[in-house]
């Protein structure tokens, strides 16, 4: 019987109150909340083009600014990532996706190894995006990574306006993981000679 690959987290502080819960082995249904309508979005793209199962409820302090709401919830999304990832047992562990979005073109790749570390080379066309700081994504993605034990390079290959650029990113990063994640039925238990990721 297979393992349902799903978890919940919650985290509490008093900057933010953030509730995720995920299904791996999902349809890409997504019901998000972030009070930021943008990461909302982007959030929604990353569920269906992972076809991850995303229930997100994100309270800020966004009458200070978005940062702690950005970099909080990728602390808490990385972490029921990694969760529902379980043992890792059977996953290809790589993952890579090259993804155009009109005029802008990304490159993803990741391996989720247990070895944090973010390689980002995304230069947006202006600071703000929907009236927010673009490096915010930054923050976001280094904390997701820090939590999932995931190394992820993003690379910006061609320039376009901000929205494809980061509707790109994510959309990437969400084929690249549905492919990282992938059981494949060669593999047994976990794919390193180390015995363990």
């Amino acid at each position: 019987m297979k393992k349902s690959r799903t978890s919940s987290v919650s985290r509490k502080t008093r900057e933010t109150d953030i509730k995720v819960k995920i299904a791996i082995d999902g349809s890409g249904k997504s019901n998000i909340d972030t009070g930021v309508p943008f990461l909302d979005h982007m959030l929604e793209l990353w569920s269906r083009h992972g076809f991850f199962d995303l229930d997100v409820r994100a309270h800020g302090d966004l009458a200070v600014d978005a940062h702690h709401t950005f970099e909080d919830l990728g602390l808490v999304l990385g972490e029921a990532f990694l969760k529902a990832l379980g043992d890792k047992a059977g996953i290809r562990r790589y993952g890579e996706c090259l993804l155009p979005m009109d005029e802008t073109l990304v490159m993803i790749s990741l391996d989720l190894s247990g070895r944090p570390g973010l390689y980002y080379d995304v230069r947006p066309v202006a600071e703000l995006v929907a009236g927010f700081d673009s490096c915010l994504f930054h923050e976001f993605f280094q904390a997701f990574c820090v939590k999932c034990g995931l190394n992820l390079h993003i690379r910006q290959i061609a320039t376009g306006e901000n929205h494809h650029l980061f509707e790109a990113v994510f959309k990437g990063l969400a084929r690249a993981l549905d492919m990282a994640t992938t059981i494949d039925p060669r593999i047994v238990g976990v794919l390193s000679t180390k015995g363990s990721l």
